[in-house]
């Protein structure tokens, strides 16, 4: 009933090769296992294949589809609790492996170039509420206010029971409880007894007791939401792993934040390699991660797109023996008329090697100050040179020059160059590279590959918005879907006759 040359042949053959014996040990030696893990991952790696991504869905197909029963042997079909705790419990440990070992079938076969990687970020939304956001800024304000009202306010009140109050440069959590502890054993002390509901007079002790315990309980959730921000802005309160990013799929029409996860991926020969789940909100703090991961595969030309650069990674990538392919962020604007007749921008000034100093449009000198030291979110130092010029408070074009805001009258202001020597130099050896006859054929093929992959994940799949909570599941749902892909890409590859072809060659006329 199933064809021969059917994907569903190519995957039991493929996975079969595989070994299992991690997955076998995620289970416990004192229960009897219902289903073969085998068959289970076979299964559920199918349902990626053909977009069924539920738990319920795939007990269906199980007990509908000639392929799942195909799949299935002579067992029964799993029910979707079944199906759940095999992808939720069993996978977190073995994932990992599962998917290296495909990618080293698909090596083994020549189907992988091994050389040229091409990398890409996405954004998908967590299945979390859209509007379950907590801000880090606004808990960090009503936090302040809420310290600012204890320190003046608690020690008054322990005043008034003749105990004392230390308070340091913050109350903590565990003061509040000791002052609680010690207004209960008060109570216990004089026999008071609290009265609830209404018509009823509530005693100053009382009163006092359930203020402590309302600074408590709220200084207690500030705590509580300060641990889960870790590095970032915002989290979501029903997965707390997700972070709010701004997406191209806006249901409300107006750039509201979605709460999501940052997916990357790195693509070869149109295979994917290595998948990664970030909280990351910017696509530049993810590709050292990115190639610490491919450096076991041999990787040495990385390509990405503008989003990558960075002094930070250019300079990983030298120290590490990468030969990258970064398009820089001004590879686009700097062909346009109005950047190239911009007179304040650095790359329009002639630059004096000999004294170190820029000439502006009118001639006159902007010259070094000072270096201003600073280091990236990674901890990355980075050397700034200040370049300023002395000479423009005459000047006819300081408005054209002097660009941002700024509450200094424009009159009292003059220019001032920021400059990265060490950046500078690694962005024009991009340039170069990047315009070179290898350079021009990788990025064709980064637009093609990579992102083709992420059109077909999200469009042909229609796979937009996790199913799972938690970093951790999130991460097993997208290295399935990422297995899913290449099974289906190798199935293509096979029935068209592409095997063992890594780059796409441009058509000429």
């Amino acid at each position: 009933m199933i064809p021969v040359d059917d994907s569903v042949r190519l995957l039991s053959v493929v996975l079969e090769r595989m070994d299992y014996s991690k997955l076998y040990a995620a289970y416990s030696r004192m229960g009897r296992i219902e289903i073969s893990p085998r068959r289970l991952f076979k299964i559920v790696v199918y349902g990626y294949m053909n977009g069924i991504y539920s738990s319920r869905k795939l007990e269906q197909a199980c007990r509908r589809d000639v392929n799942f029963m195909y799949l299935l042997g002579r067992e029964k079909a799993p029910n979707h609790a079944t199906i759940a705790r095999f992808r939720s419990e069993r996978l977190p440990a073995v994932i990992d492996d599962l998917f290296s070992q495909l990618v080293r079938l698909l090596e083994e076969a020549g189907e992988l170039s091994l050389s040229s990687v091409f990398i890409d970020g996405t954004k998908l939304e967590a299945n979390a509420n859209r509007y379950s956001f907590v801000w880090k800024k606004s808990t960090q304000m009503n936090e302040q206010k809420l310290q600012a009202r204890m320190k003046s306010d608690l020690p008054t009140l322990a005043a008034e029971f003749g105990l004392r109050f230390h308070v340091g440069q913050k109350i903590k959590a565990k003061d509040l409880k000791k002052l609680r502890k010690r207004l209960k054993a008060l109570q216990a002390e004089r026999g008071i007894v609290f009265v609830h509901g209404k018509g009823q007079r509530k005693s100053p002790l009382q009163r006092a007791l359930e203020k402590v315990e309302d600074c408590l309980t709220r200084q207690k959730q500030y705590d509580d939401y300060n641990h889960s921000f870790g590095e970032r802005n915002s989290f979501s309160k029903t997965d707390r792993d997700a972070t709010f990013m701004r997406m191209k799929e806006d249901h409300m029409k107006n750039g509201q934040l979605k709460p999501g996860y940052n997916a990357t991926l790195a693509v070869d020969a149109e295979y994917i390699v290595a998948a990664m789940i970030s909280q990351e909100r910017s696509d530049s703090q993810t590709l050292i991660p990115m190639l610490e991961t491919l450096k076991g595969l041999g990787y040495t030309k990385p390509v990405a797109d503008a989003g990558y650069e960075s002094e930070e990674n250019y300079t990983w990538c030298e120290k590490n023996g990468q030969f990258a392919f970064i398009k820089p962020r001004n590879h686009d604007t700097a062909k346009t008329k109005k950047y190239r007749t911009n007179i304040g921008k650095r790359e329009n000034m002639r630059y004096d090697a000999n004294t170190d100093s820029y000439l502006c449009h009118m001639g006159r000198p902007i010259r070094a100050a000072y270096e201003k030291k600073t280091k990236s979110k990674a901890g990355y130092p980075i050397v700034t040179t200040v370049y300023t010029c002395s000479e423009c408070t005459d000047c006819p074009h300081k408005a054209q020059c002097i660009k941002g805001a700024s509450k200094t009258p424009l009159e009292q202001r003059s220019k001032n160059l920021y400059i990265s020597k060490t950046f500078l130099r690694q962005r024009e050896q991009m340039q170069e590279r990047i315009q070179s006859e290898e350079g021009i054929l990788l990025r064709i093929n980064r637009s093609i590959q990579v992102e083709g992959a992420f059109g077909v994940l999200k469009q042909d799949m229609g796979f937009r918005r996790f199913l799972m909570r938690g970093s951790v599941k999130v991460k097993i749902e997208f290295l399935l879907l990422c297995m899913g892909y290449n099974l289906n890409k190798l199935h293509n590859k096979t029935q068209s006759s592409r095997c063992g072809k890594y780059l796409h060659i441009p058509k000429t006329a």
